[in-house]
């Protein structure tokens, strides 16, 4: 079995809830986040069980949506440090099988960029999740930059995790926002990010896109036009094609059959990421899932969990 474990494969798109952080976040007005019914229950033991059952070696830990910030900072900074140190010493007892994207504040930029240095400098985190927007924050806004020179300065990874839009009440119309909304607040917040220049400012800083990047292997023509044509003509055109084939794009949610084929068409087959959206994604949703990559006649386990492995050793 060490064997099998060993060359298994990563999920760097895994989740973690705890039942003081629902409490909280049901207490703050996020009781059914995203318009789901509620939050799945996890622990360290089902985990590393999901983990056997399906031949993953490793785990990288994050929060989902909706975060820690329900609205009060003290709260957030307290409750941002609090699963930290429990995704820290799921790391520590389990070194083999889990390690961890931080949670911060946003969008208090001054608690988040302390709290970065403590979770990188002090537990041994591997980056930072930021949602898509931090109460209507993008990633691209001038304020985040602060964070981003704390991760490039460490080799940081940036996790994005789509949240909802600003504006999902008309647009939601009432449905679960991850199954639409999600998709498409993934490729504003990567666009925002090219746009403001993120990747090229911050070149050692590696970006990680959910869920094969939602609809941007189908947009992203389409915005290299609109920029080319209608951008500053005093500014440099941003290379969106250039910028994406950097990054990194997780496989969670349902990329198989139709949306694997237009992510490989903007970036190399080395960027892709294997992920699993547990415990959100309940366990035999993963393992459907995964049969459905392992039917791919493609190796996916070689060639994500060498990606996988290359970029957790380089932080």
């Amino acid at each position: 079995m060490e064997g099998v474990i060993g060359d298994g494969w990563v999920d760097v798109h895994a989740h973690f809830t705890t039942p003081d952080y629902i409490a909280k976040a049901t207490a703050g007005g996020y009781g059914q986040p995203d318009g789901m019914r509620g939050y799945p229950a996890w622990s360290v033991e089902d985990h590393l069980r999901l983990l056997d059952d399906n031949l993953i070696a490793t785990a990288v830990l994050s929060m989902s949506s909706p975060g820690v910030h329900f609205g009060d900072d003290a709260a957030a900074v307290a409750l941002a440090r609090e699963v930290n140190m429990v995704a820290s010493t799921a790391q520590d007892e389990h070194p083999d099988r889990f390690a961890f994207f931080a949670s911060l504040p946003l969008p208090d930029v001054d608690a988040s960029t302390a709290e970065l240095a403590f979770a990188m400098d002090v537990l041994g985190a591997k980056g930072a999740v930021v949602e898509t927007n931090a109460h209507g924050v993008y990633l691209g806004d001038a304020r985040m930059d602060a964070v981003y020179a704390e991760l490039d300065a460490r080799r940081g990874i940036l996790f994005i995790h789509p949240t909802s839009p600003a504006c999902f009440e008309a647009t939601s119309l009432g449905r679960p926002r991850p199954m639409i909304e999600f998709m498409f607040d993934t490729a504003r917040a990567v666009t925002d990010l090219i746009v403001a220049g993120v990747p090229q400012r911050f070149p050692r800083m590696p970006i990680v896109v959910p869920h094969a990047g939602g609809v941007l292997p189908l947009l992203a023509d389409r915005i290299q036009g609109f920029l080319s044509l209608f951008g500053d003509p005093d500014q440099p055109k941003p290379d969106v094609h250039g910028d994406l084939a950097r990054m990194y794009f997780d496989l969670a949610g349902d990329p198989f059959p139709r949306l694997v084929p237009s992510l490989l068409t903007i970036v190399p087959r080395d960027h892709v990421l294997y992920g699993t959206d547990y415990c959100w994604t309940p366990a035999p949703g993963v393992a459907k899932r995964l049969s459905l990559i392992e039917a791919d006649s493609s190796d996916w386990r070689t060639s994500t969990t060498s990606a996988a492995r290359a970029l957790l050793r380089a932080v």
